[in-house]
């Protein structure tokens, strides 16, 4: 009798322990959650404002390496902030940049080509934005200058690879389904490390841009990585791809395998760059 007390006493307590350690998981995963912090903030270049959105994990001391993330041609919306809070939850210190200004969202894809086309007819400008948001948090304590790196999506992606090969002061950039064309490649100022994301079925950017892309980083012996993704269109990554193509008549679609394998080689590649 007195084992069976015993063995029924021993399955209790085990049973308490588990409840108890999934009641303290879940209190952490929700402590974690909650050290995400966010912050709009303001700088000004070219004498445009603009409005840019931080995020940092507060529990993570010390200085983070810094990614900044640049937007699709609609401008800094919901979709641009939450992947600067994914980075954050990564580690990172994250600031998502304002290439507009003022905060600007295109409505359409007439608004949307009126905003960046200023920066398409001129990859310099491209740079001048970016150094701005570079030189902005850089004032922030948790921020490690020695250690920046950016990434961009669609017309972001376009702007850090433009601006990486005007030398700008980069570790290392990604481009998610970004154009490819703009500043040409030169040795002496491309000191970023490169990872190019591109869907396979991108009708925006052609095969000849690819190649053309391809053959002048190899010809200055680049450290870069081309990885493409089999069936996925321009703005894979966006998880509205899908309702924006349909509305606007665009040759875009969410891939969630795309999305996802992108996000986990940019992470490897985050993870390597930094890597002391």
């Amino acid at each position: 009798m007195k084992k069976k007390i015993y063995k029924v006493t021993v399955l209790r307590i085990l049973q308490i322990l588990v409840i108890m350690l999934s009641i303290n998981s879940t209190a952490y995963s929700k402590t974690k959650a909650s050290a995400i912090k966010e912050e709009t903030v303001t700088y000004k270049t070219d004498g445009v404002t603009c409005i840019g959105f931080i995020a940092w994990d507060e529990n993570i001391k010390g200085k983070r390496p810094v990614v900044l993330v640049v937007h699709e041609w609609w401008g800094l919306n919901d979709y641009t902030k939450m992947r600067t809070r994914k980075l954050a939850e990564l580690g990172y210190f994250a600031i998502a940049v304002d290439m507009f200004g003022n905060g600007r969202i295109a409505a359409d894809p007439k608004e949307a080509q009126e905003c960046t086309r200023p920066f398409y007819n001129n990859p310099q400008l491209s740079k001048s934005r970016l150094d701005a948001a570079i030189n902005k948090i850089k004032e922030f304590p948790r921020a490690d200058p020695d250690n920046i790196a950016a990434i961009g999506y669609c017309f972001g992606g376009s702007v850090v690879l433009n601006s990486a090969k005007q030398g700008a002061g980069l570790k290392g950039v990604v481009s998610f389904h970004g154009g490819l064309g703009g500043a040409p490649v030169i040795k002496s100022l491309l000191k970023a490390k490169v990872l190019v994301c591109h869907g396979g079925s991108d009708k925006s950017v052609s095969q000849h841009d690819v190649d053309a892309f391809r053959h002048q980083m190899d010809s200055i012996g680049a450290d870069y990585a081309f990885k493409v993704y089999p069936n996925a269109t321009h703005a894979f990554s966006n998880p509205d791809a899908t309702m924006l193509g349909k509305k606007f008549n665009l040759p875009i679609e969410y891939s969630a395998t795309a999305d996802h394998d992108s996000w986990n080689d940019m992470k490897e590649f985050l993870q390597g760059l930094f890597r002391k």
